[in-house]
Formats: C-alpha cells, structure tokens, sequence
C-alpha cells in the first residue's frame, strides 16, 4: 500500500490556515498556494537518490553529492492543479511539466478525459501529479490510470487538502501511489465540498465564480 503524509511542519500549517481563511483575496491565495506547494515539494522529493561527486571550493577539494541524474515531471490536473505548478519549478527548476484535464459527466458522474499532454519519455520519469482537492478521488484516481496506460509507473499524488473518501478511493484503485496532503479534513458534504475545506480552489485561484 502506498503511503500517505500528512505534512505538519509549521509553516505549511501556518499558510495553510491563510489559505482556508475566506477572506483571503485572490492574489494572496495565489501566492499562499504557491509557497505551500515549494514547501511541500522538500518532502515530496526526499527520496530522491543521491550519488558522490567531488567540487573544488574557494579552500579546497570536498566531497559532495548531487541528486543521481533522476527525471522528473510534475503533471497539474486543470485547472487549479496549475497554482501549485510554479510552487514545485520553485524548487525542481528541470523538471518537465505535463497536462491533464478531465471533466465530470453530468449523467454518469465519471471524469472524462479532453486534454492530455505530457513529455515524450513519460515512461523514465517520476511523476508528481499535484491538484490541491482530493475530494471525492475520482479525478485522481483516473488521473493516475490515464498516465500509467502511457506508460508512468512511478507516481506521487501531491494535493492540499484531502478527505478521507478521497484517500480511500485513491488508495483502493492505485495501492502502489504514494499520497502526500498540507491536511486530512473530516468528510465531503452532499455537494462534494471537503468540509472544512477551503471552497472551490479553482475559482479561488483565478478570481472566477
């Protein structure tokens, strides 16, 4: 079973309490989101291998280390995965950036794919899907299936806020994805709102209703 984390470092915490405030305007919640996701981002690539080099200094030579030639993409799931985009490049300058957008249909309920781009070798890069709702799980969950049919097979889920019903739904249909959350809220509304949530994130972000 994939891990989940729930980060609790106090400045995230600290941010993401701004970020939940309703009276916070769209270009603080912008920028909150953005500073949370570089923090989240330090947590999310702590495994990354690591191998021995040699740099010579100003005094002299020392051993050091950089991260062992690993590819890296980071996939926003439109629209509002594109706030925490900026956030992760912050601190993965190299890393490769796809696309996903799925849409629900109003009949069945199911997320339908209408976008899809991603880098041409997918199948040789640790993928970090960031979205800042899990929510019912739905969209991630089909967000995942969609990149392994093209060939991903190493995963993260990087959201904000999550409920459990999310999680779980994650979890049940893809055990091998890590999950990784600023916080674990109590449950969804009859509407599919985390509650307590911070609203829709999207509107939030881009001043939209």
């Amino acid at each position: 079973m994939g891990k989940l984390v729930v980060l609790d470092h106090p400045l995230i915490q600290h941010k993401l309490t701004m970020i939940r405030d309703h009276r916070t305007g769209t270009k603080a919640f912008r920028e909150l989101v953005d500073e949370v996701a570089t923090l989240m981002a330090f947590e999310i690539t702590r495994d990354l291998p690591l191998e021995e080099t040699e740099v010579e200094t100003p005094v002299a030579k020392a051993k050091a280390y950089r991260i062992a030639g690993k590819k890296l993409g980071i996939v926003p799931v439109l629209r509002a995965g594109l706030g925490m985009v900026d956030g992760v490049l912050n601190l993965i300058p190299a890393a490769k950036v796809g696309h996903v957008g799925l849409f629900r249909d109003p009949e069945t309920l199911k997320p339908v794919e209408y976008y899809f781009k991603m880098p041409p070798d997918i199948s040789e890069r640790d993928l970090i899907i960031v979205d800042p709702m899990l929510a019912t799980g739905g969209t991630a969950a089909e967000t995942i299936t969609l990149l392994k049919k093209r060939g991903a097979h190493n995963i993260k889920l990087m959201c904000l806020i999550g409920a459990p019903e999310g999680v779980k739904a994650v979890q049940t249909a893809h055990p091998d994805v890590d999950i990784y959350l600023a916080a674990l809220d109590d449950h969804l509304n009859e509407h599919g709102y985390i509650v307590p949530g911070l609203g829709d994130a999207g509107d939030r972000l881009f001043g939209t209703k």
